[in-house]
Order: C-alpha cells, then sequence, then structure tokens
C-alpha cells in the first residue's frame, strides 16, 4: 500500500514536474508539496481534489484506492464513465451488462 505522498511524487515526475513547478501551480511553497511528499502533512480534501486534476490523476489514485492510475489519465475514459454515470439507471444496467459480456467474451477467446 503507497502512502498519498508516495503516488503525489509518483505523479509528479510523471508529469516531469519539479516540487518548485507544482507548488507554483498550486499556489502554495514548495515546502508544503515536500511535506506532502513526506506525508508529514496531509491536504485538505479541496487541496487532494486540485492537486490530481492538476496531476491529470484522481483523488482515489491519490489515497492508494485504485491501482491503475493511467486508467483514469485518459481523458476518453474519463468522459465515458461520466456519460455513462448520467444515464438512466435502466439503460446503464443493460450497458453495463453488454460490457460485462464482451469482456467475458474476450477473456475467453484470449485462452
Amino acid at each position: 500500500m503507497s502512502s498519498f505522498g508516495k503516488k503525489l511524487t509518483e505523479c509528479r515526475k510523471a508529469k516531469n514536474l519539479s516540487q518548485k513547478e507544482l507548488a507554483n501551480i498550486f499556489s502554495t511553497s514548495h515546502t508544503t508539496i515536500g511535506k506532502y511528499e513526506r506525508d508529514e502533512m496531509t491536504p485538505s480534501i479541496e487541496a487532494a481534489k486540485k492537486l490530481a486534476k492538476i496531476l491529470d490523476t484522481t483523488v482515489g489514485y491519490l489515497l492508494d484506492e485504485n491501482d491503475n492510475a493511467d486508467l483514469f489519465k485518459d481523458p476518453k475514459m474519463l468522459q465515458r464513465f461520466q456519460d455513462i454515470s448520467n444515464l438512466e439507471d435502466r439503460d446503464k444496467e443493460c450497458l453495463l451488462t453488454t460490457v460485462d459480456h464482451f469482456i467475458k467474451a474476450s477473456k475467453i477467446s484470449a485462452m
């Protein structure tokens, strides 16, 4: 299990940002970013949301609730998830059932 600080560091480096550059974008000091990354300080929920947006990831990934950062960095995939979540429950269930069947068939054919 990775800490918030480790995930933050990983995402910052993936964007090729220094602590100072991230701090400037985030409107804080580089020492604050350093404290977040060393897990000496925990950001507020709003600050975590802002950091996730800047780093093109999710708060869930930063909190180690999801191991696949790239899935939630893909804007097209995120838009699809948002579109699905806005469907009526019946339509959403039909779509998810179809996707489940497609995934199952794909796994079987890969064997």
